[in-house]
């Protein structure tokens, strides 16, 4: 067996088990782990070039570690705001009877939202109020797969929305009003689909909410935590562009001053009265499994793409299948299996600037396919995987219930893009 084969191999068997966690009793972030372990263990054995090896991984670590901290950061902040009843902020004013007119606002809002935070920050928020909104297990899982396709749609077409749209950006392969003028009505098309068909199975249900928990902090505490946090997840994509540093940096400064805030703002109380209300408590409460998980799986694909697996398969889609719509169809779909990002940085090396100019059809409808294809499986993005560790969702519950409505969607939002750009050219 060839090394390329034994490395496919033991992916595929990681990605079973992960997907067999329910039925294994065993934790995602144990396959994603070890999987991740054994597969750099077999590149550097077959690799045998030490300071190769060690450039590779620091890549990899460093690529990894910016998601990792990101996602530790905003998680954090959201179990702040939790801790201090700033959702109620918001939860208190929302008078809606109906379960699915509550999903066509949740649907709205997740879409304009991700777009100016990103898709990640934005399905940990509106999952999170969820909560606060549903009692029922069964609903709330609904409304976080809705979360995850419009999140995931609303970040496609903005610059700083999804991380691949923003690679593309950066690399010079499309313009931000250029993505944002074509890929915005394909990605209202993709999330308005699933959106439209899971409100009309919620037609005439009433929306069931929990029991309001008063009490820990006032109104004006509430507000303020709220407030401060929202409005950091809103300045970190305006750090990275005024300062050129990664997300995560200005996701850490925001959090280190949220920070300062909560610790002068009960400085005054006794130890046993904040305890729960710390930063320091906040982060013992954030999914560190699901953060493991994280960590694992992209540490996993990062193996693939250095041992050219994926620009070899990329490089064997553009012979046999030839068509360009089709192939990055493909890509799409794909995306829900294996990360996005390694995808779109290979096909980034596979076609150059001088053949295929700024804002053509191959990036953009790429920055749309690799965008929304997440949707379609559960981990197939990071919205997907943050809800997924939030709600404890199940992969085949998410195949059964979400995939069929997000395929629908993806193949939808596709069909306009190439009408449209048929139309205009």
């Amino acid at each position: 067996m060839s090394m390329d084969s034994l490395l496919i191999l033991v992916f595929v068997l990681a990605y079973a088990a992960i997907t067999l966690e329910h039925q294994l009793q065993v934790n995602k972030s144990a396959p994603a782990l070890v999987g991740a372990a054994v597969l750099w263990v077999l590149h550097a054995m077959h690799l045998g070039d030490a300071a190769l090896l060690g450039q590779q991984l620091n890549e990899s670590l460093v690529t990894t570690a910016q998601i990792v901290f990101f996602l530790m950061g905003a998680m954090t902040i959201v179990e702040v705001v939790d801790a201090h009843h700033g959702f109620e902020v918001i939860t208190s004013r929302i008078r809606t009877p109906k379960l699915s007119s509550l999903m066509w606002l949740v649907g709205i809002v997740t879409f304009f939202m991700s777009a100016v935070l990103d898709n990640l920050t934005t399905a940990i928020v509106m999952v999170s109020l969820m909560k606060k909104l549903l009692r029922e297990r069964q609903d709330r899982l609904f409304f976080a797969g809705i979360i995850v396709i419009a999140a995931n749609a609303g970040g496609a077409w903005s610059p700083i929305g999804d991380v691949t749209t923003t690679m593309l950006w950066i690399g010079g392969q499309v313009t931000a009003l250029g993505i944002v003028q074509t890929l915005l009505l394909p990605s209202i098309v993709a999330a308005l689909v699933p959106l439209a068909f899971t409100a009309w199975l919620l037609k005439g249900q009433a929306v069931q909410a929990p029991a309001r928990v008063t009490g820990h902090a006032n109104q004006g505490s509430s507000g303020l935590m709220l407030g401060l946090g929202l409005g950091i997840l809103l300045l970190v994509p305006v750090f990275k562009t005024l300062t050129g540093l990664p997300p995560f940096m200005g996701m850490l400064l925001g959090f280190g001053l949220m920070w300062l805030v909560s610790d002068l703002m009960h400085k005054t109380k006794a130890p046993e009265d904040k305890a729960h209300l710390t930063l320091a408590h906040s982060l013992s409460r954030i999914d560190m499994a699901s953060l493991t998980f994280f960590m694992g799986i992209l540490l996993a694909v990062a193996v693939l793409e250095h041992a050219h697996i994926l620009g070899n398969l990329a490089t064997w889609l553009d012979t046999v299948v030839g068509r360009q719509d089709l192939i990055v169809l493909l890509i799409g779909l794909a995306s829900a299996v294996v990360d996005n990002v390694p995808l779109v940085a290979a096909t980034m090396g596979m076609y150059n600037l001088a053949d295929h100019p700024p804002d053509s059809f191959l990036w953009e409808f790429i920055a749309y396919c690799a965008g929304t294809g997440g949707s379609v499986l559960i981990i197939g993005s990071a919205a997907g995987v943050a809800a997924m560790g939030l709600e404890k969702i199940s992969f085949f519950w998410y195949l059964r219930r979400i995939s069929g409505l997000a395929l629908l969607g993806y193949f939808a939002g596709a069909f306009v893009y190439i009408l449209q750009f048929n139309f205009t050219h």
